[in-house]
């Protein structure tokens, strides 16, 4: 068998891990929930779009909107009183989530925990908000909707 067949087959025949998978489910939906109330801050316009496409429907703010990080923060502090960072934990996605959360102080902390949840949870496969619906497949064999969620 060829090197290239060989790749191919490891990305078809990946183990699914039930149990990770939700873990992520139950952690998204509690963000959902909270996000009927609370804005959630991503980088990208791809991060909003993955959001989106696996149910989120309560207000998603991007963070390259062409203002300045303090000008943004000065917006985002004058509109909200909390707001949750989901930011991500690549090099540049932990340099604005440090500058952010510190022009922000005092509106997102209550929240941090699920970011950093959900950093553990996929491991170091994934750094970018935008690439949870893919691995959420790649490890459970099923499309996410975090509206559906049974207790």
């Amino acid at each position: 068998m060829s090197q290239p067949e060989k790749k191919r087959l490891k990305k078809e025949f990946v183990p699914i891990d039930f149990e990770r998978s939700e873990k992520i489910k139950e952690v998204l939906h509690y963000l959902y929930e909270i996000n009927k109330r609370v804005p959630i801050i991503v980088e990208g316009k791809k991060d909003k779009k993955a959001l989106l496409d696996i149910g989120f429907d309560g207000e998603i703010i991007t963070l390259h909107s062409g203002k300045s990080l303090y000008e943004f923060s000065e917006s985002i502090a004058n509109r909200f009183e909390k707001v949750v960072l989901l930011i991500d934990w690549d090099e540049k996605g932990e340099e604005l989530y440090s500058k952010i959360g510190e022009n922000l102080q005092g509106m997102w902390e209550d929240f941090a925990a699920i970011r950093e949840i959900l950093k553990i949870l996929c491991q170091k496969e994934i750094s970018e908000i935008e690439q949870i619906p893919s691995l959420f497949h790649r490890i459970s064999g099923k499309s996410l909707d975090v509206r559906e969620w049974e207790e």
